[in-house]
């Protein structure tokens, strides 16, 4: 252990240092001398963290059940409706119609989590640049045809006020808020959807791959609309997932075209389009359409591009994201939501996002009390003394936020590589027990995450009624001499150097790959390398552009990479299956059963073994039954096969993360999940987030 022992002791001090300056750095900032004196000393008490103040946990979600029938418009209506100032004073000038006409016939009432709220304030944010962008979506953006509860134990409704789903699952008829308008006034109805059904679904050039979430099996969704304020979805068998897939956040797209604007963009309603795209020096049409109107989750695009985009969200973009160090939205004065007591929605006047230029600065004005409620990039384990020691000057508290990922870092070895002899090392069960067993994990949780989270497998975490304790703590415990004897058991002897050699003869050697560049991954990856040279196993480590790495496991070229463990929590252990199974393309430990699954003209593909397919006919009769209970059970067969076979090798379970919000931010939650399915604080419905202005 000795060579081990050092390494982890560098990586200690390193952090410790790291810690130490950014306390200085912020204690210091602004603060009195006699606060510089004290913060001198502070870090020594850094480690004692039970004084932080993180809101008690409420309800955790279990597995997501399936509303068939729900009707919010059983709540009472309010008879009178009220309006920002600002708005009232534009409708009494005649620029907007009243408040009465831009709400719809039935406009869904918000519960709010604490308190009826007042009008006015800024809410700010900060960004690591505009690649930041996913803030913007989660805070302002999600609102689609329905969404998850608040709880994330449930689908509730939104654009759709009901719906009904018939007996086998294989229908489901929404029905839409009458008199809903766009951000410029235009009314919402079933063809702004039947618009993306006819001309963006079918259109190879716009939509390349059909969404997987809109199949089932080899068969695409029948749409159609009866009326102005009906959709319907069905196939010919039943699709049990829909409800669960439409509220995450990638099927916001099924509401994201008003049909008016954007036909002015698209070659079938607009000839002049490709005209327009030379004229702005763009190659083509598509690449007009991708910056004034397409839909994506990510990136740059029309979303944060274009403010001129009609929008049914609580806000509408007034800059593009890039134009400069500040991206403001303003309230939408058509938002179409109202509290119990008539007033429209949302509280607040604006939105500020700022653009910094690196993670240091961002968590220094987080500590300065400059962000009115945020946790993306401000929740790391390194900075949480740092806040505590700012949180009276700063004037913000803590709100609790427990993360969807059920592991700091997965490894995940190539089950089915290319190369005969590394598949047959990497396919030997033996061979993954001691590479687990080899791993030191309580040594890494003291060096790299100051004790904080344990020892945890691929498996759900312990908040998810899919929790299994035997899955999550397998091969976790430190054995080295185990972990020698199960390689000496497979076969793998060491050669004369002490290292370990193959079925060819030739020395075991691991390329270790990843993109995920933060500290901890990387730190974590030199600690392995250490465990697992000590049980004579040789490796290497490359980090990788992500991009390029996904090529290369694409190709099917890789050795063993390291990722987040993501499906711990609420629905995302069914949805984000990814290392239970050969899921999707993020299943880096068997691409070929993935490709035989998903992708079987790929010539990659290949036929998995029994097990293997039994998981697989598994989950597809999970997608085949709208019974949540019977997904339930489904689900957990395809998980007991996963733990008997021990695919990838966990480490950590990530422990609760925070947010900062500040003391005159109101109705926030006391807990928020982290996770892109349920995209925080999105459902927490940010709308009816206010600030006291007294």
């Amino acid at each position: 252990m000795k060579m081990t022992s050092q390494k982890a002791q560098q990586l200690f001090l390193k952090m410790f240092k790291v810690l130490l300056a950014l306390s200085l750095l912020a204690a210091c900032a602004g603060a009195s001398p006699a606060e510089q004196e004290a913060a001198d000393t502070s870090a020594s008490a850094s480690e004692d963290h039970s004084a932080v103040d993180t809101a008690p946990s409420s309800t955790l979600p279990a597995a997501v059940a399936v509303e068939s029938a729900p009707n919010d418009t059983l709540v009472d209506i309010p008879s009178v409706f009220n309006e920002a100032p600002a708005l009232a004073e534009r409708a009494a000038a005649g620029s907007l119609p009243p408040v009465e006409e831009r709400l719809p016939v039935e406009p869904m009432v918000v519960e709010v989590i604490d308190e009826i709220g007042e009008y006015g304030g800024e809410w700010r944010m900060g960004m690591v640049g505009s690649d930041d962008h996913v803030l913007i979506l989660k805070t302002a953006l999600y609102d689609g045809l329905v969404r998850w509860n608040r709880q994330w134990t449930g689908v509730a409704p939104n654009l759709a006020k009901s719906w009904e789903v018939n007996a086998d699952g294989s229908q489901y008829t929404f029905f839409l808020r009458e008199g809903v308008k766009w951000s410029d006034g235009t009314p919402f109805t079933s063809a702004d959807i039947m618009f993306w059904v006819e001309n963006v679904l079918p259109n190879e050039e716009l939509t390349p791959s059909y969404p997987d979430w809109l199949r089932v099996g080899d068969e695409q969704a029948q749409i159609s609309a009866p009326d102005d304020y009906t959709i319907v979805f069905e196939w010919p068998q039943p699709n049990g997932l829909f409800l669960q897939n439409i509220a995450h956040p990638r099927a916001l797209e099924i509401t994201h075209y008003q049909a008016e604007y954007a036909k002015q963009w698209h070659i079938d309603f607009n000839p002049e389009v490709t005209s327009l795209a030379e004229a702005e020096n763009l190659p083509s049409w598509i690449d007009l359409w991708e910056v004034r109107v397409e839909f994506d989750t990510g990136g740059t695009n029309a979303i944060n591009q274009n403010p001129e985009l009609p929008t049914l969200t609580p806000w509408i973009f007034t800059n593009a994201l890039g134009d400069s160090e500040i991206v403001r939205l303003e309230r939408n004065p058509y938002y179409w939501k109202v509290d119990a007591e008539g007033n429209q929605l949302p509280y607040i006047d604006t939105l500020v996002y700022e653009l910094v230029t690196d993670r240091e600065v961002l968590r220094l004005k987080a500590a300065a009390g400059e962000w009115t409620f945020q946790d993306r990039r401000v929740g790391g384990i390194d900075e949480r003394a740092v806040y505590i020691e700012n949180q009276e000057r700063g004037n913000f508290g803590f709100i609790d936020v427990i993360p969807s990922n059920m592991n700091d870092v997965i490894i995940a070895p190539n089950l089915v590589h290319k190369d005969p002899v590394k598949r047959e090392i990497y396919n030997n069960k033996l061979f993954r027990q001691a590479l687990s067993v080899a791993i030191n994990r309580q040594e890494i949780i003291d060096t790299l995450t100051f004790g904080l989270g344990r020892p945890f497998q691929a498996a759900p975490r312990p908040e998810s009624e899919f929790y299994d304790e035997e899955m999550a703590t397998q091969f976790t415990e430190y054995d080295p001499d185990q972990a020698n004897t199960w390689l000496d058991e497979a076969g793998y002897t060491r050669g004369p150097n002490g290292f370990r050699v193959g079925p060819d003869g030739n020395p075991i050697i691991i390329a270790i790959e990843t993109s995920q560049g933060g500290s901890d991954t990387l730190d974590t990856a030199e600690l392995v390398m250490g465990y697992w040279e000590e049980v004579g196993i040789q490796s290497n480590f490359t980090p990788s552009e992500r991009s390029l790495l996904l090529e290369r496991v694409d190709s099917n070229d890789h050795d063993l990479v390291l990722w987040a463990g993501e499906g711990g929590l609420g629905a995302d252990v069914i949805l984000e299956a990814r290392w239970y199974l050969p899921f999707n393309r993020w299943s880096f430990f068997a691409m070929p059963w993935h490709f035989w699954r998903n992708e079987p003209g790929n010539a990659l593909a290949e036929e998995p073994p029994a097990e293997v397919k039994r998981q697989i006919e598994l989950y597809d009769q999970i997608k085949l039954t709208a019974d949540p209970e019977e997904q339930k059970e489904l689900m957990r067969q395809v998980l007991q096969i996963a733990k008997e076979q021990f695919y990838v090798i966990g480490t950590i379970l990530p422990s609760n993360g925070y947010g900062l919000v500040n003391s005159n931010f109101r109705n926030a939650p006391d807990q928020l999940f982290s996770s892109f399915t349920w995209p925080q604080p999105g459902p927490a419905a940010p709308e009816q987030f206010f600030i006291k202005q007294s």
